[in-house]
C-alpha cells in the first residue's frame, strides 16, 4: 500500500451523497481533519456548480489562515461519466480550473477524468462495485478504487467489505477506499486494519446540521434500522438502498416495486419532477446514530472510537504475545 498525498486527522471520507453533499458539508468535513466530498450533479445548473467550487476553495483558503494546513483535509469532487451525462465535458472544464485534489468518477469508467486531473496533479479514483470493474478502472489509470460492498447506502454493492479489499490488494497496490454499513470509529479501524486506506462514510453524515437533507429525512436516519432498507432498482434503474418509510410515502410498495426504469444520469435535466427527488436512501449503519449533530461532533467521536479500537487490538495484540511467550 502507498502511503496517502495527504495528511488526514482520521482516514475517513464524508462520501458524496445525491441530493445531501454540498459546500458546507464539505467545508465542516474539511476543517474537521478529514476528506469533505459532494457530487456535482448536486449543483445544477453547471453556472451553480461553479458557484460551489467557488465557496469551497475559497473556504478553505480562508481556513488555511486560521487553523494550521495540516489539520485541513482535502476536498474531492464526485463526477458522473456515465454515457448520459451530457454535461461532463463542462464539469471537467470545471474540475481543471478549481483543481480538487481528489476526483471519484462514478456510473462509469475514469477514463474521462483521468488526463484532466492527472494534468494538475490530483488523484482519481473511481468507484467499483466488483472485481471486474475494480481490474477496468486500474487498467484504465486510476489511482485508487472506491470499493462500494454491502450495507453502502445509495447505489450499493453486494460483495463483503473484508473479502472485496483482500481480493483488490491481489493486484492493486493503490488507494483504496472502502465503503458500506460503517458508521463509527470501531468500523473505521476493522477496515484499515484489513488493507484499507480510507473509508467512505455516507449514512453517517446525512443527519448533521450541514448537510442538505431535509429535516424529515434526517430524522428517519436516526429512527430507522437496517429492517427499515430495501434494495431496489426501480426507482433509478440501478441497484439502491432505500428507506422503506420514504418509499411508502411516495406511493411505492416495498413489498411489490416497479420494474427497473431505463437508466438516465444527466446532470443538465432540472430536478424539478423527478420522482427519486424525495424517496430518501441510507445505509445499513443506522443503527448507531441516535442524534441530529454538527459534523464536527461526529468526527469527534469517531476519532475516540478509532483510539479506542488501536488501543484494544495493542491490548490484544500484547495477550496473543505473552502467551506466545509462555
Amino acid at each position: 500500500m502507498k502511503s496517502l498525498p495527504f495528511a488526514l486527522r482520521l482516514p475517513v471520507v464524508a462520501a458524496p451523497m445525491f441530493l445531501i453533499s454540498g459546500p458546507d458539508l464539505v467545508l465542516a468535513a474539511c476543517k474537521a481533519g478529514i476528506v469533505g466530498a459532494f457530487p456535482t450533479p448536486n449543483a445544477r445548473p453547471v453556472e451553480q456548480l461553479e458557484v460551489w467550487m467557488k465557496q469551497i476553495t475559497e473556504g478553505l483558503a480562508a481556513a488555511r489562515d486560521a487553523q494550521p494546513a495540516s489539520t485541513l483535509g482535502p476536498w474531492c469532487a464526485n463526477l458522473v461519466t456515465h454515457s448520459s451525462n451530457t454535461r461532463l465535458v463542462e464539469d471537467l472544464a470545471l474540475i481543471a480550473k478549481y483543481k480538487p485534489p481528489v476526483v471519484v468518477t462514478a456510473l462509469g469508467s475514469p477514463k474521462p477524468a483521468i488526463e484532466v486531473v492527472h494534468h494538475y496533479g490530483g488523484l482519481v479514483v473511481a468507484d467499483v462495485t466488483n472485481l471486474a470493474l475494480a481490474k477496468k478502472a486500474v487498467a484504465a489509470g486510476a489511482d485508487g478504487l472506491a470499493c462500494v460492498c454491502a450495507g453502502a447506502g445509495g447505489h450499493t454493492g453486494f460483495l463483503s467489505p473484508f473479502a472485496f479489499v483482500s481480493a483488490v490488494r491481489e493486484f492493486f497496490d493503490g488507494l483504496i477506499v472502502v465503503g458500506g454499513g460503517i458508521s463509527d470509529g470501531w468500523g473505521v479501524a476493522g477496515a484499515v486494519a484489513s488493507g484499507a486506506d480510507l473509508v467512505y462514510m455516507g449514512t453517517r453524515f446525512i443527519p448533521v446540521r450541514e448537510s442538505m437533507a431535509p429535516q424529515g429525512y434526517q430524522q428517519m436516519v436516526v429512527d430507522c434500522t437496517a429492517d427499515d432498507l430495501l434494495i431496489s432498482a426501480g426507482v433509478t434503474g440501478t441497484l439502491a438502498s432505500w428507506l422503506k418509510p420514504s418509499l411508502r410515502a411516495n406511493g411505492f410498495d416495498p413489498d411489490n416495486m416497479p420494474p427497473a426504469p431505463e437508466r438516465h444520469y444527466d446532470s443538465k435535466q432540472a430536478f424539478a419532477g423527478k420522482k427519486w427527488l424525495d424517496v430518501w436512501a441510507a445505509g445499513q449503519g443506522l443503527g448507531t446514530i441516535h442524534a441530529i449533530e454538527s459534523v464536527a461532533q461526529v468526527v469527534d467521536r469517531l476519532e475516540q472510537q478509532y483510539r479506542q479500537a488501536g488501543q484494544r487490538w495493542q491490548q490484544l495484540s500484547s495477550s496473543t504475545t505473552a502467551r506466545t511467550d509462555a
